[in-house]
């Protein structure tokens, strides 16, 4: 929209009406006042309409091939940095993962807010996300673990925070055996692993926190010894009141099998037992029994 000066339109109106000179002063005057007027009342009405501006498109992100997988960054969902993998000969989706989220004030208008990744580019097993403020993101391809370098956009999901390190342990079992094919490793809860001798052999595990990558349930995989065997707890597999799913479970620890148990139904432990708790609410004790890993509901 196109605002001429007041001076400008009350000099046309004046050339345009033969009006006697007094009159013209008279005019040009009060002319020069309301077209202050109208400006005024103009600039207030178009305030709202700048305030709620809309930002403009995403960037296209030119997809990344990586042994055979295409991964994609589809920017549809401002709130979130999200990328997608799909197998290239089946064009068939293979998971998606968060990379970043942003956090929204809801004072302000939205969309404003949002931050969308730019660019993807991928070397040795490392797809590295950019976003648009400049915050880059490795994440490894085969663990989906995210390390955030340079300045953030904002963190990374707080139930879904990723860690720097991964024992080399969990990394072997991830690459050679069934966890590779059918869990993620979750981090939703801070240690996302535990060590301990579980089974009572005199050998080290990790209980490692995962997610199904088909139904999204949450559990844990307990590896025994050097990776060569994972027993899922949770995570689409059912033990006790635990369920399949532990998506409600908010913290855990070691419980030693030196402990002094506080009860009498707690019984003599082979091997160290992981204590999983719902704050305030339940807490259980999943130990070996010498044949597989039982539930003890706590408080009964």
């Amino acid at each position: 929209m196109r605002i001429y000066a007041a001076n400008s339109l009350h000099e046309e109106v004046k050339r345009r009406f033969k009006l006697p000179g007094y009159l013209k002063l008279i005019l040009g005057k009060r002319f020069t006042l309301v077209m202050r007027f109208v400006a005024i009342l103009l600039a207030v009405a178009l305030i709202p309409h700048l305030a709620s501006a809309k930002r403009i498109a995403p960037a296209s992100v030119e997809p990344v091939v990586y042994e055979g997988i295409r991964y994609v960054a589809p920017n549809d969902e401002g709130r979130r940095g999200y990328i997608e993998a799909w197998d290239v000969k089946t064009n068939k989706k293979l998971w998606e993962l968060t990379v970043f989220t942003n956090r929204i004030d809801p004072k302000l208008e939205a969309d404003v807010q949002w931050v969308f990744i730019n660019k993807l580019t991928v070397r040795d097993e490392i797809l590295v996300v950019t976003s648009e403020r400049g915050a880059t993101y490795q994440v490894h391809l085969r663990t989906k673990a995210i390390t955030q370098w340079g300045p953030a956009s904002s963190p990374a999901p707080g139930s879904n925070e990723q860690p720097h390190d991964i024992p080399e342990v969990i990394k072997t079992a991830i690459t050679t055996s069934s966890l590779a094919r059918n869990y993620d490793l979750s981090f939703r809860i801070n240690p996302f692993y535990l060590r301990g001798d579980f089974n009572g052999d005199g050998k080290i595990d990790v209980a490692a926190l995962v997610k199904q990558r088909s139904t999204g349930k949450l559990g844990i995989a307990i590896i025994h010894g050097q990776g060569n065997k994972v027993t899922i707890l949770g995570a689409g597999t059912a033990i006790g009141n635990g369920g399949d799913d532990f998506e409600w479970m908010d913290s855990w620890e070691i419980y030693s099998k030196n402990r002094m148990a506080s009860g009498t139904s707690v019984p003599k432990l082979r091997g160290d037992a992981l204590l999983v708790s719902k704050s305030e609410a339940a807490s259980a004790l999943i130990y070996w029994n010498g044949k597989r890993y039982v539930w003890l509901q706590q408080g009964d």
